[in-house]
């Protein structure tokens, strides 16, 4: 996500963005609220008295809205925001409309932010100048290193290896060769891929397992039938990198919930389900608040939810919102869409 304008006095103000994924339409879901003003430019019939006389000739628009948010919905296999409401900024004040939001819409957003909302803006835009995934495509004597970006992957080194093919000490100078860059390209990655054809990838790791062995453990196999640029898109197509995305994150939102679920099992320092929880807080004892997106929402609908949130973050508890596509917040949702683990048994 790309924050092109940040103008906030207080808690109040604007911020305006463009969503690079699908994950950055899934942000804005659980940041723009009901109330909200939402600007994007749009399509718009124009409302002329010729027009009223001939619909059929009636031409679509483009023009800048603002809306005040009434309801919005998130279409996750169109790659769609839907944001709808009353047209407060533009032509046909008054009248509805229905913001299409997707990849590359800039959208600015007019409300009182919270601060969990700045925090998931700030992390999205930290996202995506980091590459998640590094991608080594290496046959003998050649290799590409390239970094995942939000629209493909860009080649960040090329090796070649200057004596031919090469066995023992000159194949393991040209693994060398790669190493170093490689180590550079992943600095903050959550994962690398290691493809190509035959079994040079397969020696290249092992090379790596003995030199970096941390950098190592994050990397997977990915056959391809090339290198270079042809390479990278077939890992793509192959879906690695998506898999990678998704289980990083189901990884760290599993580990919390299989904490959670053994500390229910031994009646151990846990508290779950909205009066429960809220009792914990009033002892200090929350350590780490587990918040379904979902629940967050609909509690923010209630207007109740945010002062709670705060002294939780004030008596110095951390809170981890889950996402409600995944397995591990669809278990909390079940357990009443809030959860903590305490810092003493109550």
């Amino acid at each position: 996500m790309r924050v092109t304008k940040r103008s906030l006095k207080g808690r109040d103000g604007e911020i305006a963005v463009t969503p690079e994924t699908l994950d950055d339409l899934w942000h804005l879901k659980y940041i723009i609220e009901k109330g909200d003003i939402v600007f994007a430019l749009t399509k718009r019939k124009a409302d002329s008295a010729s027009d009223k006389l001939r619909p059929e000739k009636m031409e679509k628009k483009n023009v800048r809205l603002g809306i005040r948010v009434e309801d919005l919905e998130f279409h996750r296999f169109s790659n769609r925001l839907r944001i709808h409401g009353v047209i407060e900024q533009g032509m046909d004040t008054g009248s509805y409309h229905t913001l299409n939001i997707e990849d590359g819409t800039n959208v600015s957003i007019v409300k009182t932010w919270k601060k969990d909302q700045v925090e998931r803006i700030d992390e999205a835009e930290a996202s995506s100048k980091r590459p998640k995934v590094v991608v080594v495509a290496v046959e003998e004597g050649d290799a590409d290193i390239g970094l995942v970006r939000h629209y493909g992957i860009e080649l960040y080194s090329h090796i070649t290896q200057s004596s031919g093919k090469g066995e023992g000490t000159l194949r393991e100078a040209f693994f060398s060769e790669i190493v170093d860059p490689l180590v550079h390209a992943a600095s903050g990655s959550e994962a690398i891929v290691v493809a190509g054809p035959g079994f040079t990838k397969e020696d290249f790791l092992k090379y790596l397992t003995s030199k970096e062995p941390e950098l190592a453990s994050r990397a997977i196999v990915e056959d391809t039938a090339s290198v270079g640029m042809s390479g990278f898109q077939e890992v793509l197509k192959r879906g690695a990198v998506d898999r990678i995305m998704e289980e990083s994150r189901i990884a760290r939102e599993s580990k919390l919930m299989d904490e959670l679920l053994k500390e229910i099992s031994t009646d151990g320092k846990v508290s779950y389900g909205l009066d429960e929880v809220k009792s914990a807080q009033d002892f200090g004892a929350i350590e780490t608040l587990l918040v379904a997106d979902e629940f967050l929402r609909m509690e923010r609908e209630k207007g109740s939810i945010d002062d709670f949130l705060q002294s939780v973050e004030h008596s110095r508890g951390n809170i981890v919102i889950f996402s409600t596509i995944f397995e591990p917040g669809q278990k909390l949702l079940s357990l009443g869409g809030i959860a903590a683990l305490l810092r003493f048994k109550i």
